[in-house]
Order: C-alpha cells, then structure tokens, then sequence
C-alpha cells in the first residue's frame, strides 16, 4: 500500500497519477549514511497536475531516465515500485533541481489553457493584495490591467495576454517562479503547487 503522505490526514490527500523524473539515483541518496549495499533505489520526480515533489522507489527492472513520464496511479505501474512519499527542494540532487525548471516549462506549456483560466479567475486576497500580485515581477500596474482587458474578454492564450497587456513580463517565466517559491515552502499563499 502506498504511504504517498503519511502524515497528513486522508481529507489533505492530494494524488499523482503522473510525475516526471528529475533524477535517477540507482545508488540511492547522497544523504543515506547506511552502507551501500543496504540502499535503496530513488527516483525524484514532480507530479504533473499537482507539483508536488516525489521521491519514489522505482522496480528492480526498471530503466529510468531523467524526463520520463512515470505512472503513479492505482492501477499497475510499470516503473515504480512504490511512493516513500513528498520532498522539499531543499532535498533534491543538483541533477535534479536543474531538470526541475525545465520540467516546469514543459508543464506549464502542456497546460497552457490551465494557467491562462489563472489569470483569468484570479481573485482579490484581500483589499490591498490580489491573486496576481503573488507572481514575482508582477506589480500593481499590471495587475490592473490584467483585470480591466480580462474583463472586456478573457485572455485565451500567453500569446494573447501579451499582445493585449502592454510590458507584460513573459508569464510562463512569472509562473514557474512562482511555482520554485511555492515549492521552496515559504508562501502562506498556494496558487500551483497543491498541498
């Protein structure tokens, strides 16, 4: 049985069906002071809906690569053996804090509909903070105008957010470093990463 996140209780669950793999370690971690021959096989990887950071154990067969598509769902996996479950950034390789930005890229391309509904329904926190001031490099000006052109209609693409915002900072840049503080744990506010 899986154990994704032991510690949390069943209604803060969030599940991958899907991660990516940032690094393969065959050797298990740098960080296992145990002998050699007592580690164990890791895999880190980030979920592709949540973002959330896995370390997995994959099967004794199995031949992982960095930037595959690894299945982690109910039914039968064909890589990974088992979830050990969530790590910070703080834990992952240099392998993998490297691939991580690229990965997120990729993501955020993938989903593109997905974070462009962001700014679309992002909302106000409170009466001096909106939703959108959270990404880094996005201030008030800005903020303002996203809402007064989403308003005449919604954005339907990055393309189409910069063409209609004047100076808008590249959003798929303002997401994934959004996502890298999120992920690093210090936000009180979540917009991607689930909990």
């Amino acid at each position: 049985m899986d154990s994704t996140h032991e510690r949390e209780s069943p209604e803060q669950r969030v599940r991958e069906e899907f991660a990516v793999v940032l690094d393969f370690l065959p050797h298990g971690s740098p960080l296992d002071t145990r002998p050699s021959h007592r580690k164990t096989p890791l895999v880190q990887a980030i979920g592709k809906t949540h973002l959330v950071l896995l370390e997995l154990v994959p099967k004794k067969e199995a031949q992982i690569q960095p930037l595959q598509e690894v299945y982690l769902g109910e039914g039968k996996r064909d890589e990974i053996h088992h979830i050990v479950g969530r790590i910070g950034l703080d834990k992952l390789t240099a392998t993998a804090r490297s691939t991580l930005e690229l990965v997120l890229k990729d993501v955020i391309r993938k989903n593109e509909a997905r974070f462009v509904t962001f700014f679309n329904k992002s909302q106000p926190l409170s009466t001096r903070m909106h939703q959108l001031e959270l990404l880094p490099g996005l201030g008030k000006k800005h903020m303002w105008e996203i809402v007064e052109r989403r308003d005449e209609k919604p954005f339907e693409s990055f393309t189409d957010l910069k063409a209609r915002v004047k100076l808008m900072p590249d959003p798929e840049k303002l997401i994934v470093r959004r996502i890298l503080k999120e992920l690093e744990g210090q936000e009180k506010h979540r917009l991607f990463v689930d909990v």
